[in-house]
């Protein structure tokens, strides 16, 4: 059974906690949506991804927001009984800095185990799951935005083409129009037209580049101006299009990689990502216990000193953790010692604030004259 003053305690730090999850998760939205919008924008993703890639990358942004909303939320739910005097009249009822921890920790051991799900399992199927939309998406025309009886841009903005009619996946289409210009090398340019009555999409046996097969059709090729204009009239004329962005960032080959399969593997690049999924739930206990003394002010304190001293801490712990990940990537760092050399030193420093405020400061002596 829970004391009354937990339940107060607690329900102080999860709708801290909630507000602030909620606030960073909305930033990251919008940052997610204004980076797919843009991708959409340029002929990178087709539109019908758009809120599947924003939820995926919400689950996977997870494991950086969560650490960071327990933080923030223990130093603002906290903070407030330290700035209204409640924690003084929680102090004079017999409640010790230590009585503090067990509200907190029914805060952040839920938080924790459901950071390692996402961590070890819903992130990594997460990433998987958004490469195979956009390698699903990368076999369809349709990802350049045409649709049929319209001109539309190529990607990367290398020519302008028109398609009559495309079936349903995007991949055979009939009466294309296809225009593209480039400079020479003497600044004079280049103007190229190519007419097919039909055709179809497919990828190299690599799957690396996408080529559009023309069949029956001709091609005019100048500089404008100019008469020395070719024609040319094909069977099948095979054009490669422009390649398109991977939606992920480069490491996403071992972001997506099964848990499984790092926990097996001796590759330091592996073995570094397993470190740095063990890292979200470890980080969750680490920051709510150091913001347990960092949340400590005085009432006639500034408002957000602390917690600008706070935010500095959690910025160089989050660099020392992706400074680790790093060492151990390159092998300046035994992959066996992991990221411990900093959460073992946070908890130390923790340990040794909350010790500090319950210890009682000895009066000076005063000089007495002669």
């Amino acid at each position: 059974m829970l004391r009354i003053l937990d339940r107060y305690l607690l329900r102080e730090l999860l709708l801290s906690f909630l507000a602030v999850s909620v606030v960073l998760l909305m930033i990251s939205i919008g940052e997610t949506v204004a980076d797919v919008l843009g991708r959409i924008a340029r002929g990178r993703l087709p539109a019908d991804v758009l809120f599947a890639m924003i939820g995926l990358r919400a689950v996977d942004s997870l494991n950086i927001l969560l650490p960071l909303a327990v933080f923030l939320g223990v130093l603002l739910a906290y903070g407030r009984l330290y700035r209204d005097s409640e924690m003084a009249v929680i102090a004079a009822s017999g409640l010790d800095v230590t009585g503090l921890l067990r509200p907190l920790a029914l805060l952040a051991v839920p938080i924790t185990l459901m950071l390692g799900l996402v961590s070890f399992w819903l992130a990594p199927s997460a990433v998987r799951l958004s490469q195979t939309l956009v390698e699903e998406a990368n076999r369809s025309l349709l990802i350049a935005g045409l649709d049929a009886g319209r001109f539309v841009t190529l990607p990367g903005g290398e020519g302008v083409i028109y398609v009559g009619e495309m079936d349903a996946d995007g991949t055979r289409f009939e009466r294309m129009f296809v225009e593209n210009e480039r400079i020479e090398a003497d600044g004079s340019s280049q103007i190229n037209i190519i007419t097919a009555a039909r055709g179809e999409l497919y990828r190299d046996s690599a799957g690396e580049h996408r080529y559009l097969v023309l069949r029956d059709g001709f091609r005019v090729e100048g500089r404008p101006g100019m008469d020395d204009f070719r024609l040319l009239r094909f069977e099948r004329n095979d054009m490669r299009l422009p390649d398109n962005e991977t939606d992920l960032d480069s490491d996403s080959a071992k972001r997506s990689a099964p848990t499984r399969a790092l926990w097996n593997s001796e590759d330091p690049v592996q073995r570094a990502e397993l470190h740095w999924r063990l890292a979200p739930p470890i980080s969750a206990l680490v920051l709510a216990l150091l913001a347990l003394p960092l949340s400590r002010s005085s009432p006639r304190q500034p408002r957000y000193a602390s917690l600008i001293i706070a935010v500095l801490g959690y910025i160089v712990y989050a660099n020392c953790l992706a400074l680790g990940r790093a060492w151990m990537v390159q092998e300046k760092l035994p992959t066996a010692a992991g990221l411990w050399w900093v959460y073992l030193p946070a908890i130390a420093i923790a340990l040794w604030l909350i010790r500090r405020g319950q210890t009682l400061r000895s009066p000076r002596a005063r000089k007495v004259g002669p």
